[in-house]
């Protein structure tokens, strides 16, 4: 059988770039300015031609803060115009890489009516982002554990991702009453079929292998060798992709998938999630269960069921018009939805799920509408809607910087 390696389908091509003379040497250990603790959410590691960024607050797995955002930015801003850095690395401490965005403190803004702190988040989040998409030198994210949301977000729309058998994916945001952001709807889209659909909508869970069927990742190691693979990126001088690309192809590992892969039912996952409403979605997956009685199946209906009806119409529309839209366009629009969404004019299910799910953790939550049926088409168009003339749009650097996926 092909290895998984030859059936990413997502690798982003970059061109070329100069090799790096005289590189400078600096230490391996991280450091952070002691004056500042919160420089210590996110550490740098010096390398011979590289800078690791370090996501550091694994009491919460993680979870990306509106500082967090901020100061990945200014460093890696700084990091594209040294010409003594040749790539990036991003990793998270502990257990995850990253949960995504630290919702419950959304949640807690948006009960205290701090509106403009949580839009200040998402703006500099998607800057982020965007800058991640379209920067100039390779950039490795090691995701080694739980990479959920905003995680795939900082990650997904750089060069390389190195999945581990400890790595945990998924794109949750419809059971918090949400919408998968942070670049969801551009990545997911361009995914083989229709997986990001299924993805998108049930919140399903990938392992790194199949992270590494449908394109999701690029490269595969196990956990307990990562350190060979970061002794070697320590080592490395270099700008060039291709370097970068067959010294993790050397020290990577060579995986196939189980039976149990996603990469075994594709076909039956584009005949469910092609359609065109989450209603003919919800059909074809009861058809699809009571005719075959496969656990994947069941399992996607009952999530669908589970999910927020409102987002799940909002998810399938974002998903659809990702595929026809560039990076900047997805992270503009996506910004129009996540303020729409946390505005409550239409629903409160961003605050309910959150509560149900990460606060109360009653696992209960009510959602408004409570069904399918009862979500409206003005309802959906309401989060796609302009901002108007009172709240700016996001603004994005597009005259200086272009997207190469």
């Amino acid at each position: 059988m092909q290895s998984l390696r030859a059936l990413a389908l997502a690798r982003r091509s970059l061109p070329a770039l100069r090799f790096l003379p005289n590189p400078r040497t600096l230490s391996t250990q991280p450091f952070a300015a002691q004056d500042d603790p919160l420089r210590d959410e996110v550490l740098v590691e010096g390398k011979a031609s590289a800078r690791a960024a370090i996501l550091n607050r694994p009491f919460a797995l993680n979870a990306l803060n509106t500082n967090m955002a901020l100061r990945l930015k200014k460093l890696y801003e700084s990091w594209e115009d040294n010409p003594d850095i040749g790539f990036v690395i991003m990793k998270g401490s502990g257990r995850a890489f990253c949960a995504g965005g630290d919702i419950v403190t959304l949640y807690q803004l948006l009960q205290e009516g701090k509106v403009e702190d949580c839009k200040d988040f998402f703006r500099n989040l998607y800057m982020f982002i965007y800058i991640l998409g379209t920067y100039l030198k390779p950039h490795v994210a090691i995701l080694d554990g739980i990479t959920m949301g905003g995680g795939a977000g900082v990650s997904v729309p750089g060069t390389f991702r190195i999945a581990t058998d400890k790595t945990i994916f998924a794109t949750p945001e419809t059971h918090i009453g949400f919408h998968p952001d942070a670049g969801a709807s551009f990545y997911l889209s361009h995914l083989t079929g229709h997986v990001g659909e299924y993805l998108a909508l049930t919140g399903e869970r990938l392992n790194g292998v199949d992270m590494l069927a449908v394109g999701l990742a690029t490269h595969y190691s196990m956990s307990a060798r990562l350190n060979w693979i970061d002794e070697r990126l320590a080592k490395l001088v270099t700008d060039d992709p291709s370097v970068i690309d067959s010294s993790l192809a050397q020290y990577g590992d060579i995986v196939y998938p189980d039976k149990k892969s996603i990469f075994h039912r594709l076909e039956v996952i584009d005949k469910c999630f092609g359609h065109d409403t989450v209603e003919e979605i919800v059909d074809a997956l009861e058809s699809e269960t009571a005719r075959s009685n496969q656990d994947w199946c069941t399992s996607a209906l009952k999530k669908l069921k589970e999910a927020s009806p409102l987002s799940l119409k909002v998810t399938l529309r974002s998903i659809r018009e990702g595929r026809f839209e560039t990076l900047d366009e997805c992270l503009v629009r996506e910004y129009r939805m996540s303020l729409h969404g946390i505005s409550k004019q239409v629903s409160h299910d961003f605050s309910e799920g959150v509560r149900a799910r990460l606060v109360d953790k009653d696992l209960a939550p009510k959602w408004d509408p409570p069904s399918l049926e009862q979500v409206s088409d003005d309802m959906v168009e309401y989060h796609f809607s302009p901002l108007g003339e009172v709240e700016p749009e996001l603004k994005l650097p597009t005259n200086l910087r272009e997207a190469f996926i």
